[in-house]
């Protein structure tokens, strides 16, 4: 086994950040895509490529060369991960859709006993929110209910949607857990740290899976800012319905995917995870996580993951990356946890 990082997209915008913070970190990647022309423009002087022009090829590559680790950005998750995963080398991916986090968690127990660590989620979808959650169960026994909030600001940059965004906002869309929370239910204004207010609502995308696996609580509310809060929210429960069948979702993921969208700036001047756990007996903490430009932490995380995994710091298993490396992560990818985040 080498040293390399691979990192599969490595022309895509998440690849490119993904590339950047490892090359902060002393690391210089292989950068790994379908397109000799793309992977060329984004690598530098003595960048490795691998062009491999399908999934399938890629997978055969990483057994042949048989990379220390893959970074994975490259969607539908739940299908790429099971495919590299096999492989046998460590895995970092920033699935940000219920089912490709909770069916990677779930081979926790065979990847531990086979000495392989995968690390699901790894983008600021999951590991804001997932983060202050996990500051706020320090310590404390397992709470009756946990609500947490993802509020991304970022520059949208004009072009498609994309496979990666499609596949997690169509999932999120269909997806209703056991106690009902569907997309853009709970929904709640919440006043900001900076003084700034914003309204979310339930949509239920990878950050619940995190939750619900990090807390163990009956009840699990996963709630962003981008879930529509209008008038339009009294039509999803049909959409809802109808992309519940399979063949429904996957047309409308690949007619998504090929939306082009106008560039837009930032939103507002951070990005947040936020929050709320209540126990039986009453108590409740709250807190927020403040973070930059949320798709720069998107590229910083698997770097970092990365990086504690060549050094040894990892342990065999599945996780997401606040449940391998706990709260502290974030902050050595810049974020902060507001002072006085607790209330008793």
């Amino acid at each position: 086994m080498s040293n390399d990082v691979w990192v599969l997209g490595g022309a895509g915008r998440s690849g490119q950040n993904i590339t950047a913070a490892l090359r902060q970190r002393g690391i210089e990647p292989v950068l790994v895509g379908r397109n000799a022309a793309t992977l060329a423009a984004a690598a530098v002087e003595g960048t490795k490529t691998v062009v491999a022009p399908s999934i399938d090829a890629i997978v055969a590559e990483v057994r042949r060369q048989h990379p220390a680790i893959v970074i994975n950005t490259i969607a539908p998750f739940v299908d790429t991960a099971a495919a590299l995963v096999a492989t046998g080398v460590h895995y970092i991916d920033i699935a940000n859709d219920v089912g490709a986090i909770d069916t990677l968690l779930d081979r926790d127990a065979e990847l531990a006993a086979a000495g392989q660590t995968a690390v699901t989620g790894a983008g600021f979808g999951v590991t804001a929110s997932e983060s202050i959650l996990v500051k706020l169960l320090e310590g404390r026994s397992t709470p009756a209910r946990v609500r947490v909030d993802m509020i991304p600001s970022m520059e949208s940059e004009a072009g498609k949607v994309g496979e990666s965004l499609a596949t997690s906002l169509v999932s999120g869309l269909a997806y209703r857990d056991r106690h009902g929370s569907a997309l853009a239910s709970h929904p709640m204004r919440l006043a900001l740290p900076d003084g700034t207010v914003v309204s979310t609502a339930s949509m239920p995308l990878g950050d619940v899976a995190a939750a619900r696996h990090d807390s163990q609580a009956p009840t699990v509310i996963a709630a962003s800012s981008m879930a529509p809060t209008g008038p339009i929210r009294f039509a999803l429960p049909l959409a809802t319905a109808l992309l519940a069948l399979p063949p429904l979702r996957t047309v409308a993921q690949r007619l998504l995917a090929r939306v082009t969208v106008s560039a837009r700036p930032r939103p507002r001047e951070y990005s947040w995870g936020h929050a709320h756990v209540e126990w039986s007996d009453g108590s409740v903490r709250d807190g927020w996580l403040r973070v930059d430009d949320a798709s720069t932490f998107t590229g910083t995380v698997p770097a970092e993951i990365a990086r504690r995994l060549l050094d040894g710091s990892g342990r065999p298993g599945a996780f997401t990356p606040a449940a391998l490396f706990g709260s502290t992560l974030a902050e050595a990818c810049g974020a902060q946890y507001v002072p006085g985040f607790v209330a008793a």
